[in-house]
């Protein structure tokens, strides 16, 4: 396990507090939420260079596979 301290303005600490983001389990949501978020706005930028032509069916099968396992993850953390 990580300690992490972060510096936060009193105001945004105070709404955050309140508003429960602040608590380890509210925490790591947030960060694995970016990470695939991140990771969905990377298959799209790596699929909008790769060129036309080259993408083959196995590699648009790839890219939407990763997608929907992408859709599923997100979708089973906002129900669990």
């Amino acid at each position: 396990m990580t300690t992490i301290q972060l510096t936060l303005p009193d105001d945004l600490a105070k709404k955050a507090t309140e508003a429960g983001l602040l608590s380890a389990d509210a925490i790591q949501e947030m960060l694995r939420e970016q990470l695939l978020r991140r990771a969905g706005e990377s298959l799209r930028e790596i699929r909008s260079r790769v060129p036309r032509e080259e993408m083959t069916p196995e590699i648009e099968q790839e890219i939407a596979d990763a997608v929907q396992a992408y859709r599923v993850e997100r979708r089973s953390r906002r129900v669990g």
